[in-house]
């Protein structure tokens, strides 16, 4: 019997009739013709996981305005999703981002990801507040709140923001978020769960007591996700390097490493309380789909998200 025992396999992550998982995926605005059809694609392959919403990155320096308004206009009008625009502080007055947040709430998007936005030049530059624009994404909160009664999500740092003085000054923030009324925190992505697990436990120490759902990057480019960790303080643990060293050449194998790796990192976030999942997509289904059907999710529907020729 114990040598029967050992030799049989069992389910690594979530039975799908145990599944009780909440996620949201995020895209940004395509630039050309072809990412525009492999954004549609994606949406197909991923609106049957029913998330419970999806959400459009606005650019740095507020560069991809108004593909990210047309983008959520779309893909809430033609899918039926919960889907949430980015807004951030830069590039713009307090005057016209609150145009904005209105020109949304008249188009039915009630949830919107409020950020403070990285400067023109990118997470390298040096942000400077708008002369009579909302300074941080706190004011932000404040004030689109003052506008209509939007769900809205604004983002945390577990291994604490670049800019930041130090990890309490970070939180501080992080709490004055939710204190002007954010409902919820979505995390930048992490390598390793003990960052996110310690984050839950410090910000819940601090009286932060909205919902804090973990980012998940599945990796498609190991070298651009280490210079993208680099840019926003996530640490990329040694043996990451060991895992995805030799696969430059071989996109097949490291897909099913990327697809392992973050599925073995969800496990652990769900032994340790987490039910809910936020996905950078990058604007691809392949990996996010293989992570969740690997966390026990099935689609319960027929997508509805259909390519646009308009």
């Amino acid at each position: 019997m114990e040598q029967e025992e050992r030799g049989r396999m069992s389910l690594p992550l979530i039975a799908p009739q145990q599944c009780d998982l909440n996620v949201s995926f995020e895209f940004f605005p395509p630039k050309t013709e072809k990412m525009e059809e492999t954004l549609w694609q994606s949406l197909d392959v991923l609106a049957p996981l029913k998330p419970r919403f999806v959400s459009v990155t606005y650019g740095a320096g507020g560069t991809t305005r108004q593909r990210t308004h047309d983008i959520v206009r779309r893909i809430q009008g033609k899918t039926g999703l919960n889907t949430a625009a980015h807004l951030t502080c830069v590039a713009a007055t307090r005057e016209q981002i609150d145009e904005i947040a209105r020109v949304y709430w008249e188009a039915g998007i009630r949830h919107i990801v409020a950020l403070r936005g990285d400067p023109p030049g990118g997470m390298d530059g040096k942000y400077t507040p708008v002369p009579d624009g909302y300074a941080y994404a706190g004011d932000l909160v404040e004030g689109l709140k003052k506008i209509a009664d939007f769900e809205i999500s604004v983002a945390g740092y577990p291994e604490t923001h670049p800019e930041a003085v130090n990890a309490q000054m970070d939180l501080l923030n992080l709490k004055r978020k939710v204190d002007a009324g954010a409902d919820r925190v979505v995390t930048q992505f992490f390598m390793e769960p003990e960052a996110f697990l310690s984050f839950r436990d410090r910000a819940a120490a601090a009286g932060i007591a909205v919902p804090i759902v973990p980012g998940i990057l599945p990796i498609t480019n190991f070298n651009r996700t280490v210079e993208f960790a680099k840019s926003c303080g996530a640490a990329v643990p040694e043996w990451m390097y060991t895992l995805f060293e030799g696969l430059d050449d071989q996109p097949a194998t490291r897909r099913l490493v990327a697809a392992t790796v973050a599925a073995e990192q969800c496990r652990v976030l769900y032994e340790n309380g987490v039910r809910d999942f936020h996905f950078y997509t990058l604007n691809r289904a392949e990996l996010t789909q293989a992570i969740c059907h690997m966390l026990g999710m099935r689609p319960q529907r027929k997508a509805a998200a259909k390519k646009a020729a308009s």
